[in-house]
C-alpha cells in the first residue's frame, strides 16, 4: 500500500524538521517536501501533488490563510492548519474552515514549540484521517441568501432582533426571563455532537435554524480551550438565534445555542431557582472520555433522563465513536436521532457508528439537517 505523501509548510526551520521527524516516524507517511513560506508552498503543491499539507498560520510572503485559499482554488488538497494558542490565531483558524481546511492542530507552546513531540500522536492520527477526505466536500462556505438576495447575516442586521456582542452580559440576564412558547407543553432540547469537520458542518446547520427557535441547542465540538469561543462568536455573527460559549451555571433557554468550552465536559442538571425547577449547565473537568474533553457522551448521558422523549440528538462529521453510548441512552429514553449522511461528512466516523448500530431515525446530508431539526422539535 502506498504511503501518504505530505508537504510540511512552516517558516521555522526547527518546526519543519520536528514535524517531518514526527510524521516520518509512521511507516504509513512520507514527507515529500518542505516549504518555508506560503508562496513556496503553493508552488510545491502544484509540483509535488501531496496527499496532505500541514500548514502554519503565521508565515512571510503569503500567510497561512492566503496560502490555503490558493491551494483550495488551484489544487484542492486536504490541509491541516497548525495554530498557536492565541486569540488572533483562533479567529483565523475558524476562517480557515470556511476556506476548506480539514482540521487544525494546536502547537503546544507557541509558534516555535520545542515540545512539539507532545502532539505526535495527534498529528499522525489527523494526517491519516485527512488523507481519506474527499476534497469535493471542502468547498468554500459562503453566506446563504434569501429570495431577496440579502445574505442571512445582513438579514439579521436589518431586522435588528439579535443582541449585539457587546450586550452579552445584559442578554444573559434577559435570558433568565425568557419562557418557552406557551403552545409548547413539554420542555425540549437539541444536542449536537461533532469532531473533525465540525466547524464547517455547524456553519451549515446553526445559521439555518429559524428565528425564535423553540428549543435550547447544546453543542459539543471537539476543540481545545480558547477556540470554542471564537467558533461561537463566528456562528453567532451568521445566525438568527443567539450563539455563545457556555458558562457554568447558565440556565438552559429556548432559542439559545450554547457551545461547550474546550477542555470542559458540559452537563445539564436540574436546580431549584426561585421556587422553580430549572435546567442548568454544569461544566466539569473530569477525566477525558475516549480521549476527548468535552465529550458528546457525557452531555447526552446527563440530558437523557431529564428531557427523555422530548430530546433530539444530532451527530455530525467526526473521527471515532464519541456520542454512540449517549445516543443509545437518549434513544432508550424515547429521544429521536439524526445522523449526517456519509455523502457530506468530512470524516464518516461518529455518524457511521450511530448508523451501524441502528440508532439513527434520520440519516441526512448536511444541507437537510437544520430543516429536519426544526420540523421534529
Amino acid at each position: 500500500m502506498s504511503r501518504i505523501k505530505v508537504l510540511v509548510v512552516d517558516d521555522s526551520a526547527f518546526m519543519r524538521k520536528a514535524i517531518t521527524d514526527i510524521l516520518s516516524s509512521s511507516p504509513e507517511i512520507e514527507v515529500i517536501g518542505k516549504a518555508k513560506n506560503g508562496q513556496e508552498a503553493c508552488e510545491k503543491v502544484i509540483e509535488l501533488k501531496p496527499d496532505v499539507v500541514t500548514l502554519d498560520i503565521e508565515m512571510p510572503v503569503l500567510d497561512g490563510l492566503q496560502t490555503l485559499g490558493y491551494i483550495m482554488s488551484e489544487c484542492p488538497t486536504p490541509v491541516i492548519m497548525l495554530s498557536a494558542a492565541e486569540s488572533k490565531h483562533a479567529d483565523v483558524t475558524m476562517k480557515a474552515f470556511e476556506y476548506g481546511a480539514v482540521d487544525f492542530i494546536l502547537k503546544p507552546s507557541g509558534n516555535i514549540s520545542l515540545d512539539v513531540n507532545k502532539i505526535k500522536d495527534e498529528m499522525v492520527k489527523k494526517v491519516k484521517a485527512a488523507a481519506k477526505v474527499e476534497t469535493h466536500k471542502l468547498g468554500f462556505i459562503q453566506n446563504k441568501e434569501d429570495d431577496s438576495g440579502i445574505s442571512r447575516m445582513e438579514c439579521v442586521r436589518e431586522g435588528g432582533k439579535k443582541p449585539k456582542d457587546s450586550d452579552v452580559e445584559i442578554d444573559r440576564a434577559e435570558e433568565q426571563k425568557i419562557e418557552p412558547d406557551k403552545k409548547s407543553k413539554f420542555k425540549k432540547i437539541v444536542i449536537i455532537g461533532t469532531s473533525t469537520g465540525g466547524p464547517r458542518a455547524l456553519q451549515q446547520v446553526i445559521p439555518l435554524l429559524p428565528p425564535y427557535f423553540n428549543a435550547p441547542v447544546l453543542v459539543v465540538q471537539h476543540m481545545p480551550a480558547g477556540f470554542t469561543k471564537s467558533l461561537a462568536e463566528r456562528l453567532d455573527s451568521q445566525s438568527s438565534i443567539k450563539v455563545r460559549e457556555a458558562v457554568d451555571g447558565d440556565i438552559v433557554r429556548p432559542g439559545i445555542v450554547l457551545i461547550a468550552p474546550g477542555d470542559y465536559h458540559m452537563t445539564v442538571r436540574e436546580e431549584e431557582i426561585n421556587g422553580k425547577t430549572k435546567e442548568v449547565i454544569a461544566l466539569i473537568k473530569g477525566e477525558k472520555v475516549q480521549g476527548v474533553r468535552p465529550s458528546v457522551d457525557v452531555l447526552l448521558n446527563s440530558v437523557a433522563p431529564i428531557y427523555g422523549a422530548h430530546s433530539v440528538g444530532v451527530i455530525l462529521t467526526g473521527m471515532g465513536s464519541d456520542g454512540t453510548d449517549g445516543i443509545r441512552r437518549l434513544k432508550s429514553a424515547g429521544g429521536r436521532v439524526i445522523a449526517e449522511d456519509e455523502s457530506t461528512c468530512v470524516v464518516f466516523g461518529m455518524p457511521r457508528s450511530i448508523i451501524e448500530q441502528h440508532l439513527a431515525d434520520y440519516v441526512l446530508p448536511i444541507n437537510k439537517i437544520a430543516e429536519s431539526i426544526a420540523q421534529i422539535t
